[in-house]
């Protein structure tokens, strides 16, 4: 009787991942690269359909991953060690916080299905309902709820 092991998600810390395993949790939805507003008094975190200016609008992937955070100074930049403090501004499918909240990844994440447009076909990427920062105004008139 030969024993499968689970996939690394299920059996190993986030602060035990490799670098490769860290990346391959996030499913390019872009949700993270979308400006948000967050409510002073509650701390609630609203979206807005507005893209960072890195974000590829046809791919959903940042066009500068490497120097994110010299280019946009606030970007959110993910680390198992950053990664507490920063739970709230992410989206509730995001696998990093469901993880981190001792919950599984959702079958449509490529990691489960094998293929990256499941992201896509789920409803779960923001690409062609975004806009980019420069054509956007005032951030409270793009608020969206993508749940």
């Amino acid at each position: 009787m030969s024993h499968v092991l689970p996939p690394f998600w299920q059996r190993k810390p986030l602060r035990e991942l490799t670098e490769e395993e860290w990346e391959s949790l996030c499913d390019g939805c872009g949700m993270c690269c979308l400006h948000k507003l967050q409510d002073e008094d509650t701390g609630e975190v609203f979206y807005t359909n507005v893209a960072c200016r890195l974000l590829d609008l046809q791919t959903c992937r940042c066009r500068d991953y490497a120097r994110r955070a010299i280019v946009v100074p606030d970007c959110l930049v993910l680390s198992p060690e950053t990664l507490g403090p920063q739970l709230c501004s992410l989206p509730s499918t995001c696998a990093y916080r469901l993880l981190a909240e001792d919950m599984d990844l959702p079958d449509w994440h490529p990691l489960k299905s094998g293929c990256d447009e499941t992201v896509m076909t789920s409803g779960h990427r923001v690409c062609g309902r975004v806009i980019p920062e420069v054509e956007a105004q005032a951030l409270e008139h793009h608020l969206v709820d993508w749940r």
